[in-house]
């Protein structure tokens, strides 16, 4: 026995473990991925947009040519006094050499490049060159040593990327002509007519070049100008920087948005996956050893659904219980008559006498009669709970069910002794409910047919109807002999019988309250039964109590 059973657990956990074969798990699982793409796209919005920094950055450059305007405009008035000489006719005019000795003395180690152009466009002087033994000297910046860091290698592919982005500022080329002039700057002409300009201009290697010229006056009267130029590189700097600190931000902030994605993945995931793996076993499982686990302390969701799917197999466990138990009724009721059957088929074989034939043959006769009424019923009972699930509710109005069967059995009894019908309804209230009309029908037929069947032929059946609430309450009463006491739940049992004395066995198949009460509890109802007593405790007839909701 515990070979069998563990090879039927083996059998089991195979069969699982096939039907979870396509099921992914950890950062596979498709949940999981979906939350981590989710709140990973939710971040890196914020920084897209960050990254772009473009006002940050203008309004650096703007600072940047600022400074060049004020260092331009004392650099202009110390040439404009010191640098300048009279001709013999009375002009005055920059002297070249005094420039560039000015030049060499005020713009040491400043980092800005100065160029000097006269009225008449020509290039007087540049500090990138310098004059020395063997002539002009070219003086540029190094690159710096070892190379390019990992984070300033970050830094450029990421330029090269949002140079792709639109709203970029489309800068005009910075280039040098062999002989410069006035004329290859535009800042340069509007200076000459004693307005400072200033320019923003990328070479080709996407630098920018920001310029600033003045003129240089002497009693307002324009000399010449005075170009400053630069590159940007402590504004590439300074965005660079922003841009390293939001990256660093951005990436602790996405390490953690991963991380608690995980957590928050496992802790739906986790869950689900022990409900389906506990579904499967109790899918493919011979027993019930298996069981839903309950999450319902979770108090969410996944709570709710383990509190259901726990709840959904009680009830299809009850009805599996309810069906073998239907089934071993139903062979044991059918038994009984198969087996009078055979025993009269047998012995009328046996049986020479006409008369104890003929009895034996209306013995036969009854019990194929018994089991047709018996199948009939089963039948029905067995369908119930199919048309009951596929039939649509709609509005039945009980006062004109209750007045049409009371008029019919009150036309069935015309002439014939019988106990008599009182109908009581509350005339002021709806008596409206969803349900299924005839299977309602069917429940009352089969109470007043009870009712008469146990009643005195001078006795009366009420039947009461009245609203309570959201409520419809029907009740239909007799003055028979009441309900055996401790039978009261009894009697809804199948195939319980308890007939009046004098009616012959056999006539009723004992389902016939069992189906009524199945019928109500479809109809969200409660059925129920009490004795009706008098004075002293004695039993006046039986009661039975029909609820109903209204909506």
């Amino acid at each position: 026995m515990a070979d069998q059973s563990h090879k039927q657990q083996v059998e089991i956990a195979q069969a699982v473990k096939k039907h979870r074969k396509g099921r992914k798990r950890g950062w596979r699982s498709s949940l999981t991925r979906k939350i981590l793409l989710i709140n990973s796209l939710v971040l890196l919005i914020p920084v897209v947009g960050l990254m772009h920094l473009e006002q940050y950055r203008l309004s650096l450059i703007a600072s940047e040519l600022d400074a060049l305007s004020i260092q331009g405009r004392a650099f202009s008035l110390s040439l404009g006094s010191t640098a300048v000489v009279a001709s013999k006719v009375g002009d005055e005019k920059l002297v070249p050499e005094l420039t560039r000795s000015l030049m060499r003395g005020m713009l040491n180690d400043i980092g800005v490049r100065a160029r000097i152009f006269a009225t008449s466009g020509e290039m007087l002087a540049d500090s990138l060159y310098l004059a020395g033994v063997g002539g002009p000297v070219e003086i540029g910046e190094l690159p710096p040593p070892g190379g390019m860091s990992l984070d300033d290698k970050i830094i450029e592919y990421y330029e090269k990327i949002i140079t792709w982005l639109p709203g970029r500022d489309d800068w005009p080329l910075y280039r040098e002509s062999q002989r410069q002039s006035a004329e290859d700057y535009k800042e340069v002409l509007i200076a000459m007519k004693g307005e400072p300009a200033g320019m923003v201009r990328a070479d080709t290697s996407g630098r920018l070049v920001l310029s600033m010229a003045v003129p240089i006056q002497r009693y307002r009267q324009v000399l010449g100008t005075l170009m400053l130029s630069k590159d940007a590189q402590v504004v590439t700097e300074a965005v660079q920087a922003r841009r390293r600190d939001i990256l660093a931000v951005c990436g602790i902030a996405l390490g953690v948005t991963v991380m608690l994605s995980l957590y928050l993945a496992g802790t739906i995931g986790r869950p689900l996956r022990r409900l389906a793996d506990a579904a499967d076993f109790v899918r493919y499982g011979k027993g019930r050893q298996y069981e839903i686990p309950d999450f319902t302390r979770r108090r969410d969701e996944i709570g709710d659904l383990s509190g259901a799917l726990r709840a959904m197999t009680e009830a299809l466990w009850a009805r599996m219980d309810a069906i073998e138990g239907f089934a071993a009724d139903v062979a044991h009721e059918i038994k009984n008559p198969l087996t009078s059957l055979r025993s009269a088929v047998e012995t009328v074989a046996r049986v020479s006498d006409p008369e104890q034939q003929k009895r034996l043959m209306a013995i036969i006769l009854d019990d194929v009669q018994r089991l047709d009424r018996l199948i009939s019923d089963i039948s029905d009972a067995s369908r119930l709970d199919a048309e009951l699930s596929r039939a649509n509710m709609e509005d039945v109005d009980v006062r004109k069910l209750l007045e049409t069967l009371v008029e019919i059995q009150r036309v069935g009894l015309d002439g014939k002794e019988g106990p008599t019908f009182e109908l009581r309804l509350d005339e002021d209230a709806d008596l409206c409910v969803p349900g299924l009309e005839g299977r309602l029908g069917q429940v009352l037929r089969n109470l007043m047919s009870n009712a008469q069947t146990f009643s005195p032929t001078d006795g009366k059946i009420t039947l009461i109807a009245r609203r309570e609430e959201n409520e419809v309450m029907i009740t239909v009463e007799d003055e028979g002999p009441g309900i055996i006491p401790g039978k009261l739940e009894a009697i809804f049992d199948r195939f319980y019988t308890e007939r009046p004395e004098g009616e012959k066995f056999g006539t009723h198949s004992g389902l016939g309250l069992s189906i009524s009460k199945q019928i109500i509890e479809a109809h969200n109802g409660t059925i129920t039964a009490e004795n009706r007593e008098g004075a002293g405790g004695k039993i006046r007839g039986a009661r039975f109590i029909i609820t109903l909701p209204v909506g």
